[in-house]
């Protein structure tokens, strides 16, 4: 390979070349080619060498190659060596290399004003190859220091930007929710004189203002919110966004003051100009025990939360002695649900639907019940949610839905025209990509057709997951399962849902129903909604009928499906199957 040096074409073997590339690089800039050459010959094994006779050609040879030390003559002409340190001095590529500079004995000024102009060491003519070869050592090795130092300044960089991405929620900037159970729990225990309170926030109705506005107000209110409680907390605590719009705080019990937080929050949320009331509900654990996990904590504080959570006079409240009977109470139940289902502890009623026009019965709703041992029997409106929150509700919707089917099956083994009768569904099942597949194996099973098990489902699922909602919908559908919608009226999306899926029956909320006697409003809203479904092919059924004159009023308003106490309450299988064949 072919290298120029002083217009010379040197030959130097491929090895050497390489070797050459894997070598520091020294430029001596000097105008006297001997004293070049005595260099070169002092540092050839140890580096790659660049040749120039003054400043200006040095230049000319750093826009070009990568320079690792400079010896640098002082006096030459065209650009002298004082004229190239100040110029190497403010070129930002250049600053760093290290200028070593060459003298003859006696300039102690020149000396001083290079190394004043940023020169780092300097050698004296004639050359001693020893005393010159270790000040270029010095020099290298002390530039070599600094460059360690400052990899591992930007390593610490990294790492340091690495853990606050590791820790920090990336929309808010707040701690996420892995770092703040670790960071709390430090702080905890490292402040044991410290009395702590953990509060648990978060917005009322998040999901309706992304669907209202848009993903970017939406992040604009968690941001505000999330800068909000890093001035609360400051140094003496902690903030962190758990997930979607729910927040927790760590803070001394004698720095929080909750009515000033919720007044504060309030103004804030106003500020941003939304067009709908932002609301922040809270709950207050006080930390009254430090080996307590943090979740457990923020689970207590979140309880408290829900006890509000809706009210529009209450923002806040603590987890108190009641609460804690609520969790011992949950504990309870999740401790003895394997049991019970392993027992037969759990069993169905079944509250009948009547055609207020005939007084017969046109189908059944299964409710699940649980026959405990010792306590008698317990609402499910007291185990349902536990068992929500615990997933244990998918394997008690099964022994419903089978238990359905089997009373189905007993209804025609007994030579009776056949009632339908609705299972419920949770919003955990609609999630369970095996969910019809399940529904069509019990039919085949128990040799039922499908228009003899119907599928409840509450308006809240959709609201969960409207996608998922429609597909389970068409799968049901396609079956040839009748499928109702519960609790319609309940929740804001109930004319959007209507207008996306296709049920085939409407459960009015029975709130409509325990309303019409004294708000003609409601009564006018019930009427307008059977009416509707009517136009859209769909039956209805109003749910919590208690009096004749409600029964009256559906009735005229085309209602004729009732379902309540007027009637019948829920009762036993067997009790069911008694009224059925009297019938």
């Amino acid at each position: 390979m072919e290298y120029i040096r002083e217009n010379v074409v040197v030959n130097y073997p491929r090895n050497v070349v390489d070797d050459m590339m894997d070598r520091a690089v020294m430029l001596i800039v000097d105008d006297v080619e001997i004293n070049r050459a005595i260099l070169s010959q002092f540092f050839q094994n140890e580096y790659e060498i660049l040749e120039a006779p003054n400043g200006k050609e040095a230049l000319d040879i750093l826009e070009t190659r990568n320079v690792d030390i400079i010896l640098l003559d002082l006096i030459m002409p065209v650009m002298g060596g004082m004229e190239l340190l100040a110029v190497l001095h403010k070129h930002p590529r250049f600053q760093d290399i290290p200028v070593v500079v060459t003298t003859s004995q006696g300039l102690l000024n020149s000396e001083i004003q290079a190394l004043e102009n940023g020169a780092a060491d300097f050698i004296t003519k004639p050359y001693n190859p020893i005393v010159v070869q270790c000040r270029v050592r010095n020099v290298m090795a002390r530039q070599e220091n600094e460059w360690r130092k400052e990899r591992q300044r930007l390593q610490a960089e990294k790492i340091s930007a690495m853990q606050t991405l590791i820790e920090t929620d990336q929309l808010t900037g707040l701690y996420n929710h892995h770092t703040m159970l670790a960071k709390t729990a430090e702080m905890i225990q490292e402040n044991r004189a410290t009395q702590y309170c953990i509060v648990y926030l978060d917005i009322s109705c998040f999901k309706v203002i992304n669907e209202l506005f848009n993903m970017e107000t939406g992040d604009m209110i968690l941001k505000t919110a999330a800068a909000y409680f890093k001035t609360v907390v400051g140094n003496r605590g902690l903030a962190a966004r758990l997930s979607a719009d729910h927040f927790a705080l760590c803070m001394p019990e004698n720095a929080l003051d909750m009515e000033l937080v919720i007044q504060g929050l309030d103004a804030v949320m106003r500020s941003l100009a939304v067009y709908r009331s932002i609301m922040f509900y809270a709950g207050v654990f006080t930390v009254d025990n430090v080996y307590l996990t943090v979740n457990k904590m923020l689970d207590r504080a979140h309880m408290a939360m829900n006890t509000v959570k809706g009210n529009y006079n209450r923002r806040f409240a603590y987890y108190d002695e009641q609460l804690r009977t609520a969790l011992m109470e949950e504990q309870m139940l999740v401790r003895d649900m394997e049991g019970a289902l392993d027992n037969n502890n759990f069993c169905i009623f079944l509250q009948p639907i009547y055609d207020s026009a005939t007084n017969k019965i046109k189908s059944a709703e299964a409710l699940i019940r649980w026959n405990h041992p010792q306590r008698g029997m317990i609402s499910p409106g007291v185990f349902i949610p536990v068992f929500e929150k615990n997933g244990f509700v998918t394997r008690l919707d099964r022994f419903a839905w089978e238990s359905a089917c089997r009373f189905l099956s007993r209804q025609r083994d007994n030579g009776l025209d056949v009632v339908p009768v609705s299972v419920n569904v949770s919003r955990v099942n609609m999630y369970d990509h095996n969910f019809v597949d399940y529904m069509t194996s019990l039919l085949a099973k128990y040799d039922l057709e499908p228009w003899m098990l119907r599928i409840e489902m509450t308006e809240t699922a959709y609201v969960d997951n409207p996608t998922q909602m429609v597909k389970i919908l068409r799968r049901l559908k396609n079956a040839g399962l009748t499928v109702l919608m519960d609790d319609f009226g309940s929740g804001y999306s109930s004319l959007n849902m209507l207008k996306n899926i296709a049920m085939d029956i409407l459960k009015l909320d029975m709130k409509f129903v325990q309303d019409i006697e004294t708000s003609p409003r409601a009564a006018t809203i019930m009427k307008s909604i059977v009416n509707m479904a009517h136009d859209l092919g769909m039956d209805v059924i109003a749910e919590g009928v208690e009096t004749e004159p409600q029964v009256s009023f559906l009735r005229d308003i085309g209602c004729r499906l009732i379902q309540g106490y007027y009637y019948a309450r829920p009762i036993a299988a067997d009790e069911f199957m008694d009224k059925l064949m009297a019938e």
